[in-house]
């Protein structure tokens, strides 16, 4: 066993004995059918009237969970798991009170003071998103998460912290708040930042920021992400964001280590206004989008003109596989949203950093009227 594989409580020098095989001959294999249909039976006994296709994924998290026993899994993994779960669940369950509104996820410093322009900054970005409907998801901790919170106020406000020992309570805003949500691991916390927020804002902070800042980078480059705004932001007179901006460029840029358009991805804010009204122009036409089968679907607020098609098929060629692109009503398998109008086309499910662009130009685009 690799020595960072060995338990704490255990000396480098001992003679550690192999796990079990996992295969466990007394324990009744998880895919029998008798054991399957067991699940089946109780899986029906609380569905009521959900839909088919949500009883068939918890019927396979039930049946997975199940075959971690006669794996053999050691009770640490076992506890990851466990906890993980149930705290995505408890996770969603809160955020799904709160389905309609859209969110923002600010990321920044704990250690930023409250005299500091980039609390007063923040506190003013926060506050204007909440005047515009918004509601703020921070770390629920102090520095820029406090000012998050101070901006839009506690009912618009929702706190996903971390437990750490040497980690402030949570602040005052979101303190005793049903909102506040505590996790153990920072993979399910980040999860939530992302999966709840239809914008990212970024203030000026140490690793933990950094960290937070590159993977939403990733996973929007990527397409493991939604596309949305990724917004940089600071207070007057700061410069942490343009000596970062020239940093990426010049350092992994010039490299060829990122693609020329990657730098699209995310915006730098002259300030909190610029940085409220970037986040609210790109929901000006766009509305969401998903794939269905092979095509995208890029759902509307307002039509567009079918005027305006030839010109996007021709600026954005490089992001079709085939085809051009059309004006289209809900596609099959489509049950959110009906009474959108949609932009449709084959992706080549790479150069999303384009893509975001596609965005941007369809929000410059007047919309329909009568057509």
């Amino acid at each position: 066993m690799p020595l960072h594989d060995r338990p704490a409580n255990v000396p480098p020098d001992a003679t550690l004995t192999p796990p079990a095989d996992p295969v466990n001959d007394a324990a009744r294999v998880a895919d029998a059918p008798e054991i399957l249909a067991q699940v089946e039976k109780l899986v029906a006994s609380v569905s009521g009237n959900a839909p088919a296709f949500h009883a068939r994924l918890v019927r396979e998290l039930i049946h997975t969970a199940l075959k971690l026993i006669p794996d053999g899994r050691d009770s640490g993994e076992l506890k990851l798991m466990t906890n993980a779960v149930k705290e995505l669940r408890h996770a969603y369950k809160i955020f799904g009170k709160y389905k309609e509104p859209h969110k923002v996820t600010i990321f920044g410093s704990a250690r930023t003071g409250e005299s500091h322009p980039d609390y007063t900054a923040c506190v003013e970005f926060s506050k204007l998103m909440a005047q515009a409907g918004w509601m703020a998801i921070t770390g629920a901790g102090g520095g820029i998460m406090q000012a998050g919170h101070v901006g839009p106020g506690r009912d618009a406000s929702f706190g996903v912290a971390i437990r750490l020992p040497f980690e402030q309570n949570a602040n005052h805003v979101i303190k005793d708040d049903e909102k506040l949500i505590n996790f153990r691991y920072f993979f399910t916390r980040k999860l939530m930042f992302l999966s709840q927020a239809e914008a990212v804002v970024l203030f000026p902070g140490g690793f933990g920021t950094m960290d937070e800042a590159y993977e939403t980078l990733t996973l929007v480059q990527t397409g493991k992400a939604a596309i949305m705004p990724i917004v940089c932001v600071e207070g007057a007179g700061g410069d942490y964001w343009k000596n970062w901006d020239a940093w990426v460029r010049a350092e992994l840029g010039t490299r060829g280590w990122i693609s020329p358009e990657d730098t699209s991805i995310y915006y730098l804010a002259k300030d909190a206004v610029d940085a409220a009204d970037h986040i609210i122009k790109f929901y000006r036409n766009y509305h969401s989008s998903r794939y269905v089968r092979d095509e995208l679907v890029i759902r509307l607020r307002n039509p567009l003109r079918r005027s305006d098609l030839p010109a996007l098929e021709k600026e954005f060629v490089n992001l079709i596989k085939d085809g051009g692109m059309r004006l289209s009503g809900p596609l099959d398998g489509e049950d959110d949203h009906p009474s959108l109008n949609r932009l449709v086309f084959k992706h080549n499910r790479s150069r999303f950093a384009i893509l975001r662009r596609l965005i941007d130009r369809i929000n410059d685009l007047e919309p329909a009227t009568g057509e």
